[in-house]
């Protein structure tokens, strides 16, 4: 059997093999509720063989979301449908997870596909928050800087999500620290200008989300998995950097967190990401190696022999597959052929094994 294919076991949770879906937002609900579209999509997802499901950034707040289309856990309405896509998923054998997001300055665009531009109140968006008071590009309105009451309803609102997702039946949640989101504004001091306990330091700059963590686990069951996915750096001079991204996870594994997704950039509009196959990789195997957590690697993974070299180098312990789960839904089907493992298909698809 590959490393690709073989089960890992985190806390109570065992996970059939190595393949994740990471969250990829659909930008198809209508006030945060999800509907039969994400049940189809991540449930496609769960039947082509996948591990671990994870849900889009679900915004734990109204002025959290990125666009007016993304999915919301601010009210225990949201709940039902969610319920329904968690029993969907593990009735295929995966699990089902949830990443938990607040996109703070970057929050209040339109839909992708109509420009992805900020939008005016008046146009349907709405006044974005973050550490300091500096937009995102030169053309948006600035966001307002949280106060310290600002702060506290974050945490809070993360908390209360939480709480949600575990009655809503998901099994690992994933708190969205990454691409220039609400947590990843306070972590770099290029969007964190601030001079109270939250800015300045690292110690500062870290503090939100080693607090939104400590609530999180207030409601969340200590036999469940807890992912946080971070960018490893901004890709900028005077940024967050791999340096600070691995003193980070160090810290967040003494305080009980199991995994770090390790994804990269979307803080600043003028990176310059250096795309290429696996080009994210050396960032999952720097925090594996300097620090004994559990890694995620993300970013062009394209195929189950170049995801299989990758655990083979001990550079991970997860594959994060993205994009190319939306070209192939059944990509753990398939990649199990392609390295000549035997994997249990869906009996209704049993036909089609090769």
């Amino acid at each position: 059997m590959s490393r690709l294919f073989s089960p890992l076991d985190i806390k109570s949770v065992t996970f059939r093999n190595r393949v994740v879906i990471s969250p990829m937002c659909q930008y198809s609900a209508v006030d945060g509720f999800a509907n039969d579209w994400h049940l189809v999509h991540l449930g496609s997802r769960a039947v082509g063989g996948a591990a671990l499901i994870i849900q889009e950034a679900t915004a734990v707040s109204p002025e959290g979301r990125i666009t007016p289309g993304d999915l919301g856990l601010w009210n225990d309405g949201h709940m039902k449908k969610m319920e329904a896509i968690t029993h969907f998923i593990h009735g295929q054998g995966a699990i089902a997870g949830i990443q938990l997001a607040h996109a703070g300055r970057k929050g209040g665009c339109a839909l992708p596909w109509n420009g992805g531009k900020q939008l005016k109140v008046s146009e349907g968006g709405w006044e974005t928050v973050s550490a300091s008071a500096i937009p995102f590009t030169p053309d948006d309105v600035a966001p307002k800087a949280l106060d310290l009451e600002g702060v506290s309803r974050i945490i809070d609102a993360f908390k209360t999500s939480a709480r949600r997702a575990l009655e809503a039946g998901y099994r690992v949640i994933e708190i969205h620290a990454a691409h220039g989101y609400l947590i990843h504004q306070f972590l770099s001091p290029l969007s964190n200008h601030r001079a109270d306990q939250y800015g300045g330091s690292f110690g500062n700059r870290i503090r939100l989300l080693l607090e939104i963590v400590e609530a999180i686990k207030l409601e969340w069951p200590e036999e469940l998995p807890l992912f946080v996915r971070i960018s490893a750096t901004d890709y900028a001079e005077g940024g967050w950097n791999p340096e600070e991204a691995t003193a980070l996870s160090a810290i967040l594994k003494t305080m009980g967190v199991d995994l770090i997704d390790c994804s990269s950039g979307g803080l600043v509009h003028y990176a310059k990401v250096p795309f290429g196959p696996g080009y994210q990789v050396p960032f999952s195997a720097k925090i594996k190696k300097e620090t004994g957590i559990l890694t995620g690697a993300v970013g062009l993974i394209t195929n189950a022999k170049q995801a299989e070299a990758i655990l083979e180098k001990g550079e991970t312990d997860l594959i994060l597959i993205a994009r190319e789960s939306l070209r192939e839904p059944y990509f753990s089907l398939k990649g199990a052929a392609d390295l000549g493992d035997d994997i249990t298909w869906p009996p209704q698809y049993i036909r089609a094994k090769p």
